[in-house]
């Protein structure tokens, strides 16, 4: 690996803790590097391009890795990976993708994740999207992510995408059984004409079934968002829904979160609030000695972070 491969995986996942669990590097397209270990089992697909992995029951305090790089332009990728967790297992994986493009013809990365988890299993899922390089070609990553959580999983996501993607659409898909809960915590920074959609549709099936969707985003320049999510409640559950946005110069963001009560026992809320840097945050900061870019960049990081 070359410098550009390894700040690329250091920053979309970890590549220092990469030797203490199991690992699938994929880079342009092709697998790079891979690893299973006794609780983790990591397959190649034979029908398509992906991976099958399988996380044995019980397993706890485990980790995998599944990075994805791109230092080409003119790349589409495509890849399929399918996560088998077992029962009582507790688990983090971590998944993202980095592009690197120096050349002005667009790169795309679409990631394609079914995530399958069995009675009281545990998931910290963290992916984390960055684009990069000085060509004029774009860098473009739609991942799909689809969850079916049998009973009383759990499993928590995390997604950050930072800046330098030029065009994201992110959907995810979900269907909880009795006592399952899923957790998603969204974090997206747009700038200059960047684009980034993201849809969520939560089926909450079981009998106290829980979800919880919050999403922090920023859009600068002439940037533009768009957040759609949609819980079904056909239960005795459980759903709350929050999108907050923070816009700057000439961009937009549109929020449109739906709720659904098919069962009158169910208990859905949302919430959504767009608007600009409050003048008195600023202020407090700037007398501290920060020009308002440095405060405005300090307000933005902890939003996002925090």
């Amino acid at each position: 690996m070359n410098k550009i491969d390894k700040s690329l995986l250091e920053q979309v996942s970890d590549l220092h803790k990469i030797s203490l669990g199991a690992f699938n590097i994929r880079k342009n397209g092709e697998v790079l590097d891979r690893k299973s270990t006794k609780e983790i089992e990591i397959v190649k697909k034979k029908d398509k391009s992906g991976i099958d992995i399988f996380i044995k029951k019980d397993v706890k305090n485990k980790a995998v890795h599944i990075p994805v790089i791109i230092t080409v332009g003119g790349l589409n990728d495509l890849v399929y990976n399918d996560f088998y967790v077992g029962e009582n297992a507790d688990v983090t994986i971590v998944a993202g993708c980095g592009i690197h493009n120096d050349t002005n013809e667009t790169s795309t990365h679409n990631g394609i994740h079914s995530f399958h988890l069995a009675k009281n299993s545990r998931v910290r899922y963290i992916e984390r999207h960055i684009g990069e390089g000085k060509g004029e070609g774009g860098k473009i990553l739609n991942p799909i992510t689809k969850i079916y959580q049998k009973e009383n999983s759990y499993m928590k996501i995390e997604t950050l995408q930072l800046g330098g993607v030029t065009s994201s659409v992110r959907k995810t898909f979900a269907s909880l059984g009795d006592g399952a809960v899923l957790n998603i915590q969204e974090n997206i920074l747009t700038e200059f004409d960047q684009t980034a959609k993201t849809l969520f549709k939560v089926h909450l099936k079981g009998k106290n079934s829980r979800v919880e969707v919050v999403s922090h985003s920023v859009a600068k320049n002439n940037s533009y968002q768009v957040f759609k999510s949609d819980v079904i409640g056909e239960n005795e559950c459980f759903g709350h829904v929050e999108c907050d946005g923070i816009l700057l110069d000439n961009a937009r963001i549109v929020s449109t979160p739906m709720i659904d009560a098919k069962d009158s026992n169910s208990s859905l809320v949302h919430e959504a609030a767009i608007g600009k840097i409050a003048g008195d945050e600023l202020i407090k900061l700037m007398t501290l000695g920060l020009s308002q870019e440095e405060a405005e960049k300090l307000i933005i990081k902890g939003f996002l972070m925090g």
